[in-house]
């Protein structure tokens, strides 16, 4: 399409499955957020927050009706796909009312393994070549997945709206899961209970520890991306959403839209990057191992489920965009 045609008035009624979808997380999380009230630090920052983003929503909604084209429907995507940088924080308001549950997956990964891999993987890869491969794809995350969501929006746009109902429906259930199975992970755990205490097999409940502490391990910085990785987390980071590893997640999931937009191209260039960023969630300590595999599992069933969902059983698919 050439940039007129996208702004030529072409009106679609209905909104995009993903409105749909932020619209019902944030009435499930403001549920929650009444619920547990008295435990968050700031609930009224939270309800402000979803205020915002109806207006938000509101506002470029009204714009597209005002003038009805390709172009301004687009945009209201944009505003769905933002909210998540606000909803992932909020995990860890809800899952910190309940006691940690690091132990347990700490032992699952010494059982299964005979070791931490969260520790022996960084102490084996020393270098600063690989630390930097794998800081390169963890940091590529976003960019990944918003590359794929651009593709769809501006060259497979009759499928953009399943496309987005699977990506933003995979986000919620992650999400969902985080807010009742509060498991910080290993730079938060082992930051908690001692390094040494962790390479010897000792895993101690700690309880609500981490609605007070909020603490990582420090990694090396070896170069730009480590350090990039780094701010991120310092800005962004939380003690929750270690199982399962929606990194691991939903860079699957972005892979099978990838391949499923039928543009190799697009696949394989993400690919070894893919892979790096998988190899990093265990890397850098983010996840214990059975975080990351566990993230492999539940992308397929999450993909799965959404198109199920989205295809068959979705309650308003009139609503669905129109080539």
């Amino acid at each position: 399409m050439t940039i007129q045609e996208y702004f030529k008035k072409d009106y679609e009624k209905g909104l995009w499955s993903v409105e749909v979808l932020t619209l019902l997380y944030m009435l499930f999380t403001t549920i929650l957020t009444l619920v547990y009230w008295n435990g968050i630090a700031d609930p009224k920052g939270m309800i402000l927050t979803r205020v915002v983003m109806l207006l938000i929503m509101a506002a470029v909604y009204g714009l597209y009706r005002l003038y009805p084209c390709r172009a301004l429907r687009i945009l209201r995507v944009f505003p769905t796909l933002l909210g998540l940088i606000f909803w992932y924080p909020e995990t860890y308001d809800f899952c910190s009312q309940m006691p940690y549950l690091d132990h347990v997956f700490a032992q699952i990964d010494q059982v299964l393994f005979g070791c931490q891999p969260a520790l022996v993987f960084n102490q084996l890869v020393t270098s600063t070549f690989w630390s930097e491969a794998f800081n390169l794809g963890y940091y590529a995350y976003y960019y990944m997945m918003g590359a794929t969501i651009l593709f769809y929006l501006f060259c497979r746009y009759p499928e953009a709206d399943k496309a987005g109902f699977v990506f933003l429906g995979s986000f919620f259930l992650y999400y969902i899961i985080y807010e009742f199975l509060p498991v910080a992970g290993p730079q938060y755990y082992f930051k908690a209970v001692g390094v040494e205490t962790a390479d010897t097999g000792i895993f101690p409940a700690v309880g609500y520890y981490f609605q007070t502490h909020t603490d990582m391990l420090s990694p090396e910085i070896k170069g730009i991306f480590s350090q990039l990785v780094q701010g991120a987390q310092d800005v962004g980071e939380r003690p929750t959403a270690a199982f399962p590893s929606s990194h691991v997640g939903m860079s699957t999931i972005t892979m099978m839209l990838a391949w499923q937009s039928r543009n190799r191209w697009l696949f394989w260039v993400m690919f070894p990057v893919y892979l790096l960023l998988c190899a990093a969630t265990v890397y850098i300590q983010a996840h214990y191992l059975i975080d990351s595999i566990c993230g492999f599992i539940s992308a397929a069933l999450f993909f799965y489920l959404t198109s199920k969902l989205y295809d068959n059983y979705l309650p308003f698919s009139h609503l669905r965009a129109h080539p």
